[in-house]
């Protein structure tokens, strides 16, 4: 197996999606995290401004500093960063702990509002991702690596992003948007083959969406 088959084989002998490669704390986040559907408003806020952050850095960068980004947004509580202020962007410019960029930093803050007004708006973060989750019609006949590799962005995570900037929200184009959805769990692209992929597609099976106010029109 290799990566151009999308698949490795660790030394545990399981066979995982090729890109955590042999690093122990990058595949414990593809088994037991990664694609697994998440319905919390406050860790759904989370993947969305560390996508952000993984803009031109690797996301096992972001990844080994998710807990000193925790720390420093509050544990991604959208409703204290909305409080932040320029204070608190100079002490996070200071925090060698996270990725000190003052344009995501602010993004952050800016999107906590954003969040605010959506929850307001239509009840949850979760009811109003979920309600673009894309058919069957949008996602490839089978999921391999070179299907994966071909879609760094699709109609869904374009719409969203484009919602999403009208409402306001920073650094969430649609390849950001993509592997958010990604790591959500909106779509399973564990590729065929990687152990993790039958086990999620059982857990979507039997997963109750979330909903939002104004669910239809929302959903286009």
């Amino acid at each position: 197996m290799t990566e151009k088959s999308g698949l490795h084989e660790g030394e545990d002998g399981r066979v995982r999606c090729a890109w955590p490669g042999s690093d122990a704390f990058y595949q414990r986040y593809h088994d037991a995290e990664w694609g697994r559907p998440v319905t919390d408003d406050f860790r759904l806020f989370e993947k969305i401004c560390l996508e952000g952050f993984q803009s031109g850095l690797s996301w096992l960068t972001i990844l080994r500093k998710r807990e000193n980004f925790r720390a420093a947004f509050e544990g991604f509580d959208f409703r204290k960063v909305a409080k932040f202020g320029e204070a608190d962007v100079e002490r996070l410019l200071q925090d060698a702990g996270i990725v000190r960029h003052r344009g995501k930093i602010e993004s952050t803050i800016n999107n906590a509002k954003r969040a605010i007004e959506l929850v307001d708006e239509v009840g949850s973060l979760a009811g109003w991702f979920w309600s673009f989750e894309p058919g069957p019609a949008e996602r490839p006949a089978r999921v391999t690596w070179a299907a994966i590799a071909a879609m760094p962005k699709t109609e869904t995570s374009t719409r969203i992003s484009k919602e999403l900037k009208k409402r306001g929200w920073s650094f969430v184009g649609p390849t950001t948007v993509y592997a958010f959805m990604q790591a959500m769990g909106m779509v399973n692209d564990h590729v065929e083959g990687c152990v993790c992929r039958a086990e999620i597609e059982g857990i979507r099976t039997k997963f109750k969406r979330p909903t939002a106010r104004g669910e239809r029109v929302l959903a286009g």
